[in-house]
C-alpha cells in the first residue's frame, strides 16, 4: 500500500470529525420533533407504516447520508473503506466518508457533490522520483560549450603559436625588389590565383572569372537543401561527398597545371623536359 503523508491524514481525520459533529447536532435537533409526532407516544411506531428494520451490518439505515441509495457510492468502494477502518489503516483511494448513525427519524446529513452530482473522491499520492525525466538510452551528442569551442580554442593558440615560432625562424622567399623595365616570363600568379589565371587561357575574362567561379559557389550552396540527409556518416552522403570531391579535384588540376605545366609565355611545357617556372 502507498503511504500517504501525515498531513493529508491528519486532513482526513479533521474532515471526519466536523461531518460527525456536524451529523449529532442534526440528529439532536430532529429528536423532539420526531418523538412528539407519534399518537402513542415516543415508542409507538409512526401511524401508516411500519418501523423499517435496521441494516444487518450495524452501517447505515438507508437515509443517513452515507447510504448507497443517497450518496451513490458503490459497495466495493464502502466495503474497503470498512475494511481499512477494522485494520486501522487509511485507503489510498478512498471515497466520501459515510456520516455517523443518526438516531431513528434524524434528517439526513448533506453530502458534498460535484459538479455532475459525484460523491466519490479519489486520492492520489504521486512521488517525488516518478515525475523526473530519466533516460536510460546513451546518446552521442554533447553540448557545444565546453566540448568542442575549448578544443579549437586550444588549437587556434596552438596554430598561432606555430606560426610565431616558424616566421621568427624562416625568411619569407621574397624576390628582389621590382624592376619596371623588366617583367619576369612566365609571370605567375600566386598558386591559389592559379586556377583562375589557367582559366583565363582557355575562355573569354567573363567566363572564366565570373560565371564559372560564380557558378561552382552557388552549387556548393544549394547542396545542403539538395541532400537534406541528416546522418553523419560517410556513406550515407554519397551526393554531397560527390560534389564537394569534383568541385576539389577540378580546381586542384587547375592549379596543378598552371603551377607545373606552364613555361615562358605562359605556353603549355612538361616539367621533366623544360624544368619547373615556379617558385614558392
Amino acid at each position: 500500500m502507498t503511504d500517504i503523508p501525515e498531513h493529508l491524514l491528519r486532513r482526513a481525520q479533521e474532515r471526519r470529525a466536523a461531518l460527525s459533529s456536524e451529523g449529532t447536532s442534526e440528529g439532536e435537533a430532529a429528536e423532539p420533533a420526531a418523538g412528539g409526532a407519534g399518537a402513542g407516544g415516543a415508542g409507538e411506531p409512526p401511524a401508516g407504516g411500519d418501523t423499517p428494520p435496521p441494516p444487518a451490518d450495524g452501517g447505515d439505515d438507508g437515509r443517513g447520508g452515507g447510504s448507497e441509495g443517497a450518496s451513490k457510492i458503490p459497495a466495493h468502494l464502502l466495503a474497503r473503506s470498512k475494511a481499512a477502518k477494522a485494520r486501522g489503516g487509511t485507503a489510498t483511494a478512498t471515497a466520501t466518508p459515510p456520516a455517523t448513525q443518526a438516531p431513528a427519524g434524524a434528517a439526513p446529513a448533506p453530502v458534498a457533490r460535484g459538479p455532475e452530482g459525484h460523491t466519490q473522491r479519489l486520492l492520489t499520492v504521486v512521488k517525488a522520483g516518478s515525475i523526473q525525466d530519466v533516460k536510460s538510452t546513451p546518446s552521442d551528442k554533447v553540448h557545444t560549450w565546453p566540448h568542442l569551442l575549448i578544443g579549437e580554442f586550444v588549437a587556434a593558440l596552438v596554430i598561432t603559436a606555430f606560426l610565431l615560432v616558424f616566421s621568427a625562424v624562416v625568411n619569407a622567399p621574397f624576390l628582389a625588389a621590382a624592376n619596371f623595365n623588366f617583367t619576369p616570363n612566365p609571370s605567375k600568379a600566386p598558386w591559389y590565383f592559379l586556377g583562375l589565371q589557367e582559366l583565363l587561357t582557355m575562355f573569354h575574362p567573363m567566363v572564366a572569372g565570373v560565371t564559372i567561379p560564380g557558378m561552382g559557389i552557388f552549387g556548393l550552396m544549394l547542396a545542403p537543401y539538395m541532400d537534406r540527409n541528416p546522418s553523419n556518416k560517410p556513406e550515407d552522403r554519397k551526393f554531397a561527398i560527390s560534389l564537394m570531391t569534383l568541385f576539389l579535384m577540378f580546381w586542384a588540376v587547375l592549379v596543378i597545371i598552371g603551377s607545373f605545366f606552364r613555361g615562358p609565355g605562359f605556353n603549355f611545357t612538361f616539367p621533366w623536359r623544360d624544368g619547373v617556372f615556379f617558385d614558392l
